[in-house]
């Protein structure tokens, strides 16, 4: 075959693969449907049970990347500590070896076949279901496809002499190996990709086993970008994980290049006792790696958190989203006590929104980044109490409850759903400005000073009313109603006055949809604090 069409035979096989493997991650997810987030963040009460949990959800995503990034996504937004994220970052170490497994599975023969049935069960069934399964099948296929195209690409390698004499350097100079595994994968952004690849090159007999380990412990280091890349720009918590995960593979690389000579040998002495193919011979070089590299660090945790810490300064601010008020024992014992115990867990919420409102002040006046970033911290910490605490009421309202009690019940039920809705108009604000900044839209200096104003009325509003809950203050209440009645005022005002400077040219008309579409939604935040303080005032009477 001339150089041409091996060419487009290796990338072409290499992008198949790179999409089977994505392809059947999604499918997976699907069959698994939305608990992988759930998962991380029930089961990692510890390290132990975050590396369990860690290489769960990898093997499931068929990436460590994947979960490494939802990690620090949960990260950043204060639903995971840095020490239980490390956990998952160790475990999605392991859980990435089962691809190289997988393809140690000589079925290469059977992927075109495989790749059909997972095709009609796509196309030719409508159960959705199925058709998840479908998917997995296929992307199973997809990938095997792609590395015989791959291998067949690879196969001149073997006589091109520059490339026997850079397998002879890597054999005498770990190092360079290490280095060129790096930049691979760093290159094609998956470490499953790099490895299949070595797999199929040391199958082939172009490099040795003492030239293709060092190239296996690069691609370790080199899946780490990723990970670095989704912390940029994201919280000192989640710039910590991304390190950790890159300070994890570089202690574990040093420690196998210091032993190299007795890991070689091991490695060596299993493919032999086990009679383990060559491909499976990677597999199982990588699977030694990865656990024992988990083993080692894992005491350690503590330790690591401690390091990263260090080398990323700055205050970690993270949101304590989970409930904290709510005990089901009292639910059975005494409901009244539940109540109350509601009732905090609706404070603590109604906290949240009143924090929100500030930082998204915050960033219409100002514009930084991080301000919107815990506006929607705080509208997920709300969403997550709302989600909570209406589950808790439910189950008090299965109990015998007294007329005051009812009536009690009823007030934070209607409170938790106005909260909940004030969350979603902060987000709207945060997306309002980021389409503002993004698309460059002016807002003149007398738009900007009519929306600090009235964002000040709406917090000072929102405060009030949740001081009167927290009170059960009537008077408070009713002073609610009269801020209301003046937001409601300067909105009108306000429109008319913006649309006049539209129709003056001193606003672009794009200005002015973002501009009144801002005032819209403090207007409605306005409305619920009203509901909220009508409740109280029912609740006092």
């Amino acid at each position: 075959m001339d150089l041409q069409t091996l060419l487009f035979m290796f990338f072409g096989g290499l992008g198949i693969f790179l999409f089977g493997i994505k392809y059947m991650g999604d499918g997976l997810q699907k069959v698994a449907g939305d608990g992988l987030r759930d998962v991380l963040d029930k089961f990692t009460t510890n390290p132990v049970m975050g590396v369990f949990a860690g290489l769960f959800v990898t093997v499931l995503l068929q990436t460590s990347t994947g979960t490494t990034v939802l990690t620090i996504g949960l990260v950043n937004a204060g639903f995971m500590t840095l020490k239980q994220a490390i956990g998952v970052i160790m475990g999605a170490n392991i859980g990435t070896t089962v691809t190289a497994f997988i393809i140690g599975i000589k079925i290469s023969a059977y992927a075109l076949p495989i790749i059909a049935v997972g095709a009609a069960l796509i196309f030719f069934i409508k159960a959705k279901k199925v058709n998840n399964y479908g998917q997995v099948v296929f992307g199973f296929g997809a990938l095997f496809y792609g590395l015989e195209l791959m291998g067949t690409g690879l196969k001149p390698l073997r006589e091109l002499e520059a490339f026997a004499e850079l397998t002879v350097s890597m054999s005498e100079n770990p190092l360079l190996g290490v280095l060129i595994g790096t930049i691979f994968t760093v290159a094609v952004q998956s470490s499953s990709a790099s490895i299949g690849l070595l797999q199929q090159l040391y199958e082939q007999g172009a490099m040795g086993l003492d030239a293709a380990l060092p190239v296996l412990f690069g691609d370790n280091i080199g899946t780490t970008i990723t990970a670095v890349l989704a912390a940029i720009g994201a919280s000192v918590a989640a710039k910590r994980a991304a390190l950790t995960h890159v300070i994890f593979n570089l202690i574990g690389t040093i420690i196998v290049l210091i032993i190299y000579p007795f890991f070689f040998q091991f490695v060596s002495f299993l493919a032999v006792e086990l009679g383990l193919n060559r491909p499976m011979t990677i597999a199982f070089a990588h699977g030694i790696f990865n656990v024992s590299n988990t083993m080692i660090q894992l005491p350690f945790v503590a330790l690591l958190a401690i390091i990263v810490t260090k080398l990323v300064p700055g205050e970690e601010y993270s949101i304590e989203y989970k409930a904290k008020h709510l005990d089901p024992r009292f639910i059975g014992s005494s409901p009244a006590i539940a109540l109350g115990q509601a009732k905090q867990e609706v404070l603590r919420m109604a906290e949240f929104s009143e924090r929100g409102l500030h930082e998204v002040s915050q960033y219409l006046e100002n514009g930084q980044k991080r301000h919107a970033e815990m506006s929607i911290q705080f509208e997920e910490a709300i969403n997550n109490l709302d989600r909570k605490i209406t589950d808790y009421l439910i189950q008090i309202s299965s109990r015998s409850l007294s007329a005051h009690d009812s009536k009690m019940h009823s007030m934070l039920m209607d409170t938790v759903r106005d909260i909940e809705r004030i969350g979603d108009h902060i987000e709207n604000i945060v997306e309002l400005k980021d389409y503002q900044k993004v698309n460059k839209v002016h807002i003149s200096e007398k738009a900007l000073e009519d929306l600090r104003e009235m964002s000040e009325l709406t917090l000072s509003t929102l405060k009030e009313a949740i001081q009167s809950l927290e009170l059960l203050d009537g008077d408070l209440a009713r002073s609610v109603l009269e801020k209301e009645e003046k937001i409601d005022k300067m909105e009108r005002k306000l429109r008319k006055q913006h649309i006049q400077r539209v129709n003056d040219g001193k606003c672009s008309g794009s200005a002015g949809i973002v501009f009144v579409d801002i005032v819209s939604n403090l207007e409605r935040i306005g409305d619920h604090s009203v509901n909220i303080a009508e409740a109280v005032i029912g609740e006092d009477h």
